[in-house]
């Protein structure tokens, strides 16, 4: 998956932060992804020309707003931090209907963040999906799924059928599905796991001979 570098930041006062950015939100993504691919999330920090400690702190400032007792919607938030969305779409998933709002991520050119928006402005998901018209990756065996190279629906549709399963925190998910080994052919247990919708990495587990 290509990434274009954006522009650095400017140097900031660390005693008044100013508004909230889309580099700041950038690197909350990076933050969470840390734990499973730290040297992916170095390169993109240092393509930010952001320090650790920035990512920590925006980190801090976003989980503030999201816990404050006044805090706005994510539609809200979103559009306060990103400007306007890309595209405003009409979405149905099952018996729900939502909107579907997306805003350039320059971390990942070909991806868009994604806010599903219930009827009465409360934010059903919010994650990282292929932006309309971009190609998506040929996903024909799971040594294909390494990290950051596919979505949640690509990989659910790739190796269909799979089983969501609970993820380890609110921005976490994983799927389950069983596909052959690409050693032997041998079909065998798979967990993908992802943050923020984008693939963290892939466990291998029982084959079934």
């Amino acid at each position: 998956m290509g990434r274009m570098p954006p522009a650095r930041r400017p140097a900031r006062d660390q005693a008044s932060p100013g508004p909230f950015t889309p580099l700041d939100f950038q690197l909350v993504l990076l933050r969470r992804m840390a734990d499973h691919n730290p040297d992916l999330v170095e390169d993109a920090r240092h393509a930010l020309g952001a320090s650790v400690a920035e990512m920590r702190e925006a980190n801090r400032r976003w989980q503030a707003m999201r816990h404050a007792p006044r805090s706005r919607g994510a539609r809200s938030r979103h559009r306060s931090i990103l400007g306007d969305p890309e595209s405003v779409t009409p979405r149905r998933i099952g018996d729900l209907s939502c909107e579907a709002y997306l805003w350039p991520v320059p971390l990942w050119p070909d991806l868009r963040f994604e806010v599903l928006v219930a009827p009465g402005g409360v934010a059903w998901n919010e994650w990282l999906v292929r932006a309309p018209g971009a190609p998506s990756p040929d996903l024909t065996s799971p040594a294909d799924l390494t990290p950051w190279s596919c979505t949640v629906d690509e990989a659910a549709r790739a190796f269909a059928p799979v089983r969501p399963l609970e993820g380890s925190a609110p921005t976490r998910w994983a799927l389950a599905f069983t596909a052959p080994d690409g050693t032997d052919g041998v079909p065998r247990e798979y967990t993908a796991e992802f943050t923020w919708g984008l693939l963290q990495r892939v466990a291998a587990g029982e084959r079934h001979p």
